[in-house]
């Protein structure tokens, strides 16, 4: 009787955990635009986008992601922080959206995709496909157009 009991608290713990996985979020979400961005200038206005899980850097399996990397004091950055949220905006839940801000610390899985993507030029993006592979990885900016014409393609 003991055996059976401790099987079905193991079986149980089991499904706990893999519920657990299920629902953890690998990736920013509820994105925002720092509303006091000045796009005509390289001055410093803070974070250029706030969410929340800023800080992970997961790439996973079963879903596209769209990388970017950026400086606050950076005209071009900023721009494409602003398409960066349009983007997550169209693409909720069907693409994990991770944000790489140069300026602050980081997290082990962003430093582990700066040294992997990053190669000194902002703006950067990188997309992955749903295996984990690079699709798309270039320094500067990327109109909405292009980027959503590469993301319905691998969603």
């Amino acid at each position: 009787m003991t055996t059976k009991l401790h099987n079905v608290f193991f079986y149980i713990t089991i499904v706990f955990a893999m519920l657990a996985l299920s629902n953890a979020v690998f990736a920013a979400t509820d994105l925002k635009l720092n509303p006091d961005l000045k796009y005509s200038s390289d001055s410093n206005d803070g974070p250029l986008i706030t969410g929340k899980n800023m800080k992970d850097g997961t790439i996973t399996n079963g879903k596209p992601a769209y990388v970017i990397f950026y400086h606050r004091e950076c005209y071009n950055s900023k721009r494409q922080a602003r398409r960066a949220v349009f983007l997550y905006e169209k693409y909720k839940g069907k693409v994990d959206f991770i944000v790489v801000d140069l300026d602050s610390p980081r997290s082990s899985e962003q430093t582990a995709l700066l040294r992997k993507h990053y190669k000194n030029y902002i703006p950067h993006v990188t997309v992955y496909d749903k295996n984990g592979k690079s699709v798309y990885d270039k320094s500067g900016e990327v109109r909405n157009s292009q980027m959503s014409e590469l993301l319905d393609g691998l969603i």
